[in-house]
């Protein structure tokens, strides 16, 4: 007789994988999940490439939320987020086109990862409008494109090398900004960083555009106070939220209205973050999602 053994957490962990990758891929997670990683031709990238372990490992949920978070300190960028994204009408909506962009692109058949990228561009050509300050914007601008990219290669970064089961070393970690790179000039950034040096020098020269508007506090506040999520869930995302907060520059907390309290962050927040990821990852393994990377 072959096939695993159940165990007597088995029906905690299948619980928990149905809850997560419900609301990161939608209804039908391993349908999903197959067609991203089982659908034949070539990749962008190979097995072996820093940008398949990083995307594929459950620091990933604190990376994605301390993405948002920087993300909403560029004025333009989030009066872009307000007025057309509809993240409170439709969250899960938002993140599962979202994981759904970094799965097919990281994972999938090129031609799927290009059909992606020009979905994306033409939801960015549309996207234009007016800052409540009166300055005109356009999704499209590549100046916004790479503060999007820069916010998030950093803060995925960051989770992983915080939370991740193998972080990367400074080689790797250059590859992996070199990686992430490749889609970002197919979605019409211009000059991606292609270093962890670049990557840290670009995000200072948006610091002096950068603060906390009230449509990024309150952004903040739904994500981190308000969100749509189960009352039974909700201490486990609360430590989800302090471990992305702890992941964020000093600097980013007050125009955010976030605290900062780095004694705290490097003890109980990091502890606390490492057992939920450890969690998150151990549900994550569960026969029914039928073993594929995530």
């Amino acid at each position: 007789m072959t096939g695993t053994i159940a165990g007597p957490l088995d029906p905690l962990r299948d619980g928990l994988a149905r809850m997560i990758m419900t609301k990161v891929a939608g209804p039908n997670p391993a349908a999903e999940r197959n067609r991203v990683h089982n659908t034949p031709g070539p990749r962008w990238f190979e097995p072996d490439r820093p940008i398949r372990r990083v995307h594929g490992d459950a620091a990933m949920f604190a990376g994605g939320l301390r993405a948002l978070l920087l993300q909403s300190l560029h004025p333009l960028a989030m009066a872009a987020v307000s007025a057309h994204s509809g993240y409170r009408g439709d969250p899960w909506g938002r993140l599962r086109r979202t994981s759904y962009f970094l799965a097919i692109t990281t994972y999938g058949a090129v031609p799927d990862a290009e059909e992606a990228i020009a979905r994306v561009k033409g939801v960015h050509e549309r996207v234009r409008g007016t800052s409540p300050d009166g300055v005109k914007y356009r999704a499209s601008d590549p100046h916004l494109l790479k503060w999007v990219h820069v916010a998030e290669v950093d803060s995925f970064l960051a989770a992983h090398q915080r939370y991740g089961v193998q972080p990367l070393d400074a080689a790797e970690q250059d590859l992996y900004v070199e990686d992430a790179a490749l889609v970002a000039r197919k979605l019409g950034v211009v000059d991606p960083p292609t270093t962890v040096a670049e990557l840290r020098d670009l995000l200072d020269e948006y610091r002096p555009e950068l603060r906390g508007t009230t449509e990024a506090r309150q952004a903040a506040r739904f994500m981190l106070v308000h969100p749509p999520v189960p009352m039974v869930a909700r201490p486990a995302y609360g430590v989800l939220t302090a471990a992305a907060v702890g992941l964020l520059p000093w600097w980013t907390r007050w125009p955010l209205r976030l605290p900062y309290l780095p004694l705290a962050e490097a003890t109980v927040v990091r502890a606390a973050g490492e057992g939920l990821t450890w969690t998150i990852r151990w549900a994550l393994t569960s026969p029914i999602l039928g073993n594929i990377e995530v």
